[in-house]
């Protein structure tokens, strides 16, 4: 589904933060829905793009899927309208979470959800696909040496990862879509109770990657 006419995709360089950190913080993105309430924005891919990836790995259309930091992007109304119905939007944002509950009233299969991804109220194992296209890396902005990532980083991405973990039902899958390259982002990943898959996206142009993370069912 294409935004509405009412719609414009963000593209005004006003709402950006005055450095990459600003990424990392609810205030941020407070502010910037406030001033695009009409807006959308979709980091990395579409769903056009994605479809093919979520075809392989999501098991049916009927699966439970956890939306990680929705934003205001086109996926999961995209994903509604293919057919994908079960999906727990979640941000920390009330404020983009009200825009959005707003405008997708007419799919009321799907819910919007204020929580922030590092500490959900959702049960152990109660969801079967995890998609994560760009909140990993907002969090992971930041002004210190990529190769050496700070304490402070590192624990921050850990409790978003530690958290899909838990909620993350046996066999499930976490899908997560990334500029990032594996020797910067496979670190953040390894888990005991998971095996880690990585597929290139390339349509000819950037590299992005998907890190699809398959929990173990014993």
């Amino acid at each position: 589904m294409s935004p509405s006419n009412k719609e414009a995709r963000s593209t005004d360089l006003e709402v950006l933060p005055t450095d990459n950190t600003g990424y990392g913080t609810k205030a941020y993105w407070q502010q910037r829905y406030m001033q695009e309430p009409d807006s959308c924005f979709d980091w990395f891919k579409t769903y056009k793009e994605l479809e093919p990836l979520f075809s392989k790995h999501i098991a049916t259309k009927d699966a439970r899927i956890l939306m990680l930091g929705c934003g205001n992007s086109t996926l999961s109304r995209d994903m509604y309208a293919a057919g994908y119905q079960n999906i727990v939007n979640a941000d920390y944002s009330d404020v983009v979470i009200e825009q959005m509950r707003q405008r997708t009233i007419h799919m009321d299969k799907m819910t919007w959800e204020v929580m922030d991804v590092r500490e959900m109220p959702l049960a152990d194992g109660s969801i079967s696909t995890a998609i994560d296209k760009g909140t990993l890396d907002a969090l992971m902005c930041d002004n210190g040496d990529v190769w050496e990532p700070s304490a402070e980083l590192c624990e921050n991405v850990g409790r978003e990862i530690n958290e899909v973990e838990r909620v993350l039902a046996p066999g499930g899958k976490f899908i997560w879509i990334t500029f990032g390259q594996p020797h910067f982002r496979r670190r953040h990943l390894e888990r005991v109770s998971w095996d880690i898959e990585i597929e290139r996206l390339n349509d000819g142009g950037f590299d992005y990657f998907a890190y699809v993370m398959t929990k173990n069912t014993t």
